[in-house]
């Protein structure tokens, strides 16, 4: 292997070390955003009218509890549809963002 190879390996290794170093910075900075967001939007519609939100925050509850229960029942034959799927997609989707935040915003030295 000689002396290019080992240049050439040391080269691959700092642009790989570098570009996970960078995309770290940039997922905690999305994190950072999305939570300053949710916050802010909690604070607002609080500001706004605290049993608006209340209600809001229950009828999401029950949207996101729904999709709970159709994810994780014993599936049915055949595809879900309608509300099923939206509920489904949804818990989902605030899942994989409960998730994200847990493992990126705990860094965050915003707050």
């Amino acid at each position: 292997m000689g002396v290019r190879g080992a240049a050439k390996g040391v080269g691959e290794f700092i642009v790989e070390a570098v570009g996970e170093a960078v995309a770290e910075v940039i997922l905690n900075l999305l994190a950072c955003a999305l939570l300053g967001v949710l916050v802010l939007t909690a604070c607002l519609s609080w500001s706004f009218s605290p049993r608006m939100t209340i209600a809001g925050a229950g009828l999401i509850s029950l949207f996101l509890a729904h999709g709970a229960w159709k994810s994780f029942r014993t599936p049915t034959t055949g595809h879900r549809r309608g509300l099923a799927a939206l509920t489904t997609a949804g818990f989902t989707l605030t899942a994989v963002t409960a998730l994200f935040l847990l493992l990126y915003a705990t860094r965050c030295d915003c707050l």
